[in-house]
């Protein structure tokens, strides 16, 4: 007990989970965004758009995100100088940082929410799409008052797969400085090695502490908002 009370006093355990939390939930919110556009693309009757979704859910999901990471890294900023802080700030490296690590996770992950959407939107029966059309709505205002929301219904399961997938994902950022909890933990072994059971098991507690909660949580909604055919 003391060993675990002297690690977490000299680290910022608290702090470094705090980052994965906004990482997730920030990643959350852009690869809802982002993938919810895919799917659309994916499922558009314009050849170009399905083209484009594919194109982007068959490139990104078959590229392992520390490649994206670190193309955020260094192909956006170091080679196009693109800014995402002001740098005048003192803080404008950990922006930075934080903010290409959001991207990485939003740009990768909204292939997987891109394909559960899709799923989603399968179970849909065609002839309410066609009912739509018969009374006068287009593919937009069809898709958006009675698809979709039956989509998201449909892919609760999935969706609360990815989002604890990329709960867990969180921890590649560590490699381009963001200091979430692989951080902080890849500190904590290098100067306090001789406690490696004990730094794994904080961290596989804190993680398990994020995502069994999640898991349950949709797992209940599922079940609650399951369509009835």
């Amino acid at each position: 007990m003391g060993d675990l009370i002297d690690l977490l006093g000299k680290y910022d355990v608290l702090g470094a989970f705090f980052m994965t939390i906004k990482l997730t939930l920030g990643g959350a919110v852009g690869s809802l965004i982002i993938g919810t556009v895919v799917a659309i693309c994916r499922v558009s009757p314009v050849p170009v758009l399905r083209a484009i979704g594919t194109s982007y859910v068959t490139l990104i999901r078959n590229t392992p995100l520390t490649l994206i990471v670190f193309f955020c890294l260094f192909g956006l900023v170091n080679t196009l100088r693109l800014q995402f802080a002001d740098p005048s700030s003192p803080t404008s490296l950990n922006d930075t940082t934080f903010r290409l690590g959001l991207l990485a996770l939003s740009v990768y992950h909204a292939s997987f929410v891109a394909e559960a959407l899709r799923s989603g939107i399968n179970t849909v029966p065609p002839g309410q799409a066609e009912a739509a059309r018969s009374i006068g709505l287009g593919f937009v205002p069809t898709l958006t008052s009675i698809v979709l929301p039956q989509a998201f219904r449909g892919a609760v399961a999935p969706l609360g797969n990815t989002l604890i997938a990329l709960t867990k994902n969180t921890t590649v950022v560590a490699t381009i400085g963001v200091a979430e909890s692989a951080y902080v933990m890849r500190g904590m072994i290098e100067f306090d090695g001789s406690k490696l059971f004990l730094i794994f098991f904080i961290m596989a507690a804190g993680f398990v502490i994020l995502t069994l909660p999640l898991g349950i949580l949709f797992t209940w909604m599922s079940r609650r908002l399951a369509v009835q055919r």
